[in-house]
């Protein structure tokens, strides 16, 4: 093959548009699962990347951030336009645009064709475009733009294949659309190309009735934004999540923690006694099972996140707390990072670059990890489950989800008292400004569901799953080791006489194994760590979990797993069971009573365990700074909230 004939074989085309107009239903129309996730270099914002084939030649896409125009007022519009301007002269720029609001969608589309660029404008949601009783002369907007114009629904794949059909035959067209130099005078500038563009847009749009589906919004936002229904919708919306988190997942959570048992146990009967079967059942299968368990509740929550983004509800929650968040130091905009969280921190304040006025982003930043994450629903279904059985209900509330919705309404509470607080203290002279576009309510679309709950579950297990197992394996190591010989010597104690006679053979090797762990390389750790923490009422396998847990918070789940499977033969109970029978040495009573367990569950609200969070912290805001006064106040928020919440329920 020839050089040429190579280069022929590859092509780079890149997605850009503005928020709200399907850019990302198309990428994943065009890529399928032939994708991936990365930053752009040197800053933290999202790259999606993927890869599709038009007859023999290849296609890479680059996916990027939404933008209104190159005059970037937020991080992610920055990125953006610098990508945009390093495109080369083969490089094939789409523009995604919304064909009912076609006016605002042309302004990025005349900004990127004077710089040059090959551009096809893609004209998505043509099918509401047509329920509006409206219609575009295709031919004549792309005559008077002089570019490529596809007519698509990116929704259900149509117009893709005329969409690859201008891509694989795109000629080179030099074009501008504003001919010579302009004034220098940003709004100026805005306003001609505005002129030009309404221009346009009046002679090619074609109304034969009236919109429609405006009207409708309008009439659902009379009531979903309304000053009372549109917080106790909220309050409904956040209920009815947290009841399916617990109730819908309920059964799949069984069936895998059963499926570890019996695996447990294939593989302990299978493989011979010693060293690598303890490894593999106590060390690596513990800790997996204790985070897999937990894979239903997370993707239902990633279900519910991604349908009420994709339905427009997400931009009505910003406009409805705009004016509760700001006398918080906060904005409307901060919401969306703010309920992001409840995911997971790190893409929450990543997405906090939207928010123009730097004061109110950092506040953002430095509060959004107070919001409980899907890495603490793990250790919250855990702690709850030894305090409230699965079956116990309120009427028809199941009182497990009721409490794990309180918890959550816990950490927004201190999300926004500790902004109030950071108001106060850091200065800025910088104006706050909120404008948000209410995108029109659309039915979900499931195949954009679907990619998403696929995608961030496979992100929690792969990210998580490779923490936890080599944790675990360290923690075995910890846990199966002690100085001196001790080991020999307990277990000497313990084949005396005196026992033989006070005690069953199955007491004797439970004795052994406690007394064996406690003092193993982690007990010795944990001891050291016990006099902290001991005020908390926690004990020093609680302790081993916390310093676990630092990397990240699930690893609580894995640690315990871990430390009460080791010297547990039969490998017959649950985590949760084990850690209901487990009690205190020193009273001999239970050891997670109201008070240990309601302690230990402030505690993970409010702590900062992710080191990965605060190396975003530390990106984001270019300054060692912040991330340690991050650790530091919610550090000591989680310390005497535990404390206090223990002294009440002794």
């Amino acid at each position: 093959m020839s050089k040429s004939q190579s280069k022929n074989s590859e092509k780079n085309i890149i997605l850009i548009g503005n928020p709200n107009t399907g850019k990302s239903t198309l990428f994943n129309s065009l890529t399928g699962l032939n994708q991936k996730v990365g930053n752009f270099p040197g800053v933290t914002v999202d790259k999606k990347t993927g890869k599709f084939n038009i007859n023999q030649t290849k296609i890479t896409v680059v996916d990027l951030p939404g933008a209104y125009s190159l005059n970037p007022n937020s991080e992610d519009e920055k990125v953006a336009k610098k990508y945009v301007e390093g495109a080369s002269e083969n490089d094939i720029i789409i523009v995604v645009a919304d064909a009912t609001n076609l006016k605002r969608n042309l302004l990025l589309y005349t900004q990127i064709i004077d710089q040059g660029k090959q551009v096809i404008l893609v004209l998505n949601m043509m099918d509401l475009l047509q329920k509006n009783k409206q219609e575009i002369d295709l031919n004549k907007l792309s005559k008077l733009l002089n570019c490529p114009v596809i007519p698509i629904n990116a929704r259900i794949g149509k117009g893709i294949d005329e969409l690859k059909y201008a891509i694989n035959s795109y000629q080179n067209n030099k074009n501008s659309f504003i001919e010579g130099n302009y004034s220098s005078n940003v709004i100026d500038e805005t306003m001609l190309r505005f002129n030009k563009i309404n221009q346009i847009v009046n002679e090619c749009l074609i109304k034969n009735g009236e919109d429609k589906s405006y009207l409708l919004t309008k009439k659902i936002d009379n009531i979903i934004t309304h000053k009372v229904y549109g917080y106790l919708i909220f309050l409904g919306l956040l209920f009815l999540i947290f009841q399916a988190i617990f109730s819908w997942s309920s059964y799949p959570m069984d069936l895998i923690e059963s499926s570890f048992l019996q695996l447990g146990n294939f593989v302990s009967n299978t493989l011979p006694q010693g060293v690598l079967n303890d490894l593999i059942v106590n060390g690596i299968l513990a800790g997996l099972g204790g985070i897999i368990i937990f894979v239903p509740q997370i993707a239902i929550l990633f279900a519910f996140i991604t349908i009420l983004e994709d339905t427009g509800y997400m931009a009505r929650v910003s406009f409805l707390m705009d004016k509760i968040l700001r006398q918080f130091g906060l904005n409307g905009k901060s919401i969306i990072p703010l309920l992001s969280s409840t995911a997971c921190a790190i893409p929450a304040i990543m997405s906090a670059r939207t928010i123009g006025n730097y004061k109110e982003r950092l506040i953002t930043i430095m509060v959004a990890p107070l919001i409980s994450c899907s890495a603490r629903i793990p250790v919250y279904t855990i702690l709850i489950a030894l305090i409230v059985p699965e079956d116990r209900f309120y009427g028809i509330f199941n009182v497990q989800g009721l409490l794990v919705m309180g918890l959550y309404l816990l950490g927004f509470i201190a999300a926004i008292l500790s902004a109030w607080v950071m108001k106060l203290i850091i200065q800025s002279k910088q104006q706050s400004t909120f404008t948000l576009e209410m995108p029109i309510y659309r039915s979900p679309r499931w195949k954009n569901v679907g990619f998403e709950i696929f995608s961030k579950v496979k992100l929690f297990l792969f990210d998580a799953g490779k923490i936890i197992i080599a944790i675990s394996i360290v923690l075995w190591v910890l846990s199966s080791y002690a100085p001196d010989n001790k080991f020999e010597k307990i277990t000497d104690k313990y084949t005396t006489e005196v026992f033989q006679k006070q005690h069953t053979d199955q007491e004797i090797e439970s004795l052994i194994a406690a007394e064996k762990l406690e003092t193993s390389y982690a007990g010795i750790i944990g001891k050291t760590i016990e006099p902290v923490i001991r005020p908390l009422g926690f004990d020093w396998k609680i302790g081993i979990s916390l310093v676990t847990s630092f990397a990240a918070r699930e690893v609580f789940v894995g640690t315990m797993a871990t430390l009460y499977s080791v010297g547990d033969e039969d490998n017959t109970k649950s985590i949760r069971e084990k850690m209901m029978l487990a009690k205190n040495p020193k009273t001999g009573e239970k050891l997670y009573t109201r008070a240990t367990t309601f302690s230990l569950l402030i505690f993970y609200v409010f702590a900062m365990q992710c080191m990965a969070t605060l190396a975003i912290v530390y990106r984001e805001t270019n300054s060692i700074k912040w991330p340690i006064i991050q650790v530091i106040y919610m550090g000591a928020l989680a310390y005497f909230s535990s404390l206090l919440v223990y002294t009440i329920f002794s």
